[in-house]
């Protein structure tokens, strides 16, 4: 790999899960794959797929890798696992190296059988938990926090009458943001954290039940949605139906979902806890027409989180929205790029400026953040070579202060332009001729009533954080 390196555009988020009990018997791994297709958006390093046979021998059939959902597996894979039951994942590395050790699901066997695991989100305490672990015989496999949770319910099961009762046990050691699927041999069991930091949900098509992390995945194998698992709720599905168990729940007045979520991460398709992921967008570009004006001939969106928050601030600026940019859809969030000699933008790898939409144009670009700055810079020079006359951007969230400790991919202080630099700084720095970010009291008209953490903005965090960045604590 001397000659190459990897980059990352945008920010990344920890991973997506997806489950599916056929209580019929049918092989439910082409319902997972297809699940694991429409959260790809959530993860491209790595994925995976574990399927059990509630009907036969309890044993678990595994295949994981490193790779997208279709190089990680073709027809003969999916063949190959037989069973009615199974749990998904696509992984994004925030805590744990890119390997393929750390792909998800996990399957462990123990004393009282088999398990298999697949979560979304960063403990907070993961380093303490395995260091307790690792002192009292525990060998690890991975360099991932998820593997300290499948240990803890292991250990907690060896007491608990049932695998829900060991989540719920584990529940009150793990702190952190957290969605689990877990399967055992006879039932599927789904988890989150008290906060409601990672999405999760319910979803049936005939007699399967599904859970997964966003509604875009049951659009996408014709599920119904059914509802959201609630914040701290443990709900466990088995061939008598669904029971729910929220003895781990804590006032609602203290939810904190994750903002960027709406903001960024889910797919515009999408319904978290109620909420539309396109509204809220819609809502955020009308915010920032209201808050930044500007005299312009075009709003454009930066593909593919800004496009809607384009819209929006059309709607209410009356200024037209445009497409100005193609994006290479054959390139995910992470690619390989060769070093050195050649002079290719990694920016221009994947967007490419649509000259004869924006030239002689006042432009107005929206898009979802700026991290280091260096993307936004890129895109902004493109749009000047290609003859637009001026740039306004703006941008659908507020500035980035603090590192996220929840599993967004949110860089330490250091590498934050906003931690170091003024709004008008930056606005030099990339090369703007105006620059709005999202103001911190408007996030809130995006979800409504929903509680929501913004400590990435604020550095309020809602329980107690490291204090330093533990994701590659166990490399």
């Amino acid at each position: 790999m001397d000659n190459f390196e990897k980059v990352t555009t945008g920010l990344g988020e920890e991973c997506g899960v997806f489950g599916a009990y056929d209580m019929d018997g049918g092989d439910v791994a082409p319902t997972v794959y297809y699940g694991l297709f429409a959260l790809q958006h959530r993860g491209q390093e790595s994925c995976g797929i574990a399927v059990t046979d509630t009907c036969g021998e309890r044993k678990m059939r595994s295949k994981k890798g490193l790779g997208l959902v279709n190089e990680v597996f073709d027809e003969e894979a999916l063949h190959a696992l037989h069973g009615n039951l199974g749990v998904g994942h696509v992984r994004y590395s925030t805590a744990g190296g890119s390997r393929a050790e750390n792909a998800m699901p996990l399957v462990i066997n123990y004393v009282k059988g088999v398990l298999a695991i697949a979560h979304n989100g960063n403990l907070t305490n993961a380093v303490e938990l395995r260091h307790e672990l690792e002192h009292t015989g525990a060998i690890f496999q991975t360099t991932i926090d998820s593997e300290v949770i499948a240990y803890h319910i292991a250990r907690e099961r060896l007491q608990a009458p049932n695998v829900e009762g060991a989540v719920k046990n584990a529940m009150k050691k793990i702190k952190g943001a957290y969605a689990l699927v877990v399967i055992s041999p006879r039932k599927m069991i789904g988890a989150r954290d008290p906060f409601g930091l990672k999405p999760l949900c319910i979803g049936k098509r005939d007699n399967t039940y599904i859970l997964a992390s966003e509604s875009c995945a049951l659009a996408a194998v014709d599920a119904e949605f059914v509802r959201d698992v609630e914040p701290g709720e443990i709900v466990s599905i088995t061939k008598d139906g669904i029971s729910s168990d929220k003895s781990m729940a804590i006032d609602p007045a203290r939810h904190a979902r994750c903002i960027f979520e709406y903001i960024y991460f889910a797919r515009m398709d999408s319904t978290l806890d109620g909420v539309n992921v396109y509204h809220a967008r819609i809502t955020a570009g009308r915010a920032l027409a209201q808050s930044y004006p500007v005299e312009a001939d075009l709003v454009v969106g930066v593909p593919d989180s800004g496009l809607v928050a384009a819209r929006g601030y059309s709607e209410q600026s009356g200024i037209p929205v445009g497409m100005a940019f193609h994006k290479n859809s054959y390139v995910g969030r992470t690619f390989i790029k060769p070093k050195q000699s050649e002079r290719e933008s990694s920016v221009r790898i994947k967007l490419n400026v649509i000259p004869e939409v924006v030239r002689g144009k006042r432009i107005v670009m929206v898009d979802d953040s700026i991290v280091r700055g260096t993307t936004c810079a890129n895109i902004i020079r493109m749009l000047k070579k290609a003859g637009a006359t001026e740039v306004h951007v703006r941008i659908s969230s507020p500035p980035f202060l603090y590192p996220c400790y929840f599993g967004t991919d949110v860089p330490s202080n250091e590498q934050l332009i906003a931690h170091s630099h003024t709004t008008e700084q930056i606005r030099e720095m990339i090369g703007a001729d105006s620059l709005g970010y999202m103001e911190i009291e408007k996030l809130k008209d995006m979800v409504g009533e929903l509680g929501y953490c913004d400590a990435c903005f604020t550095g309020n965090y809602p329980m107690e954080v490291p204090g330093r960045d533990v994701s590659l604590a166990f490399e």
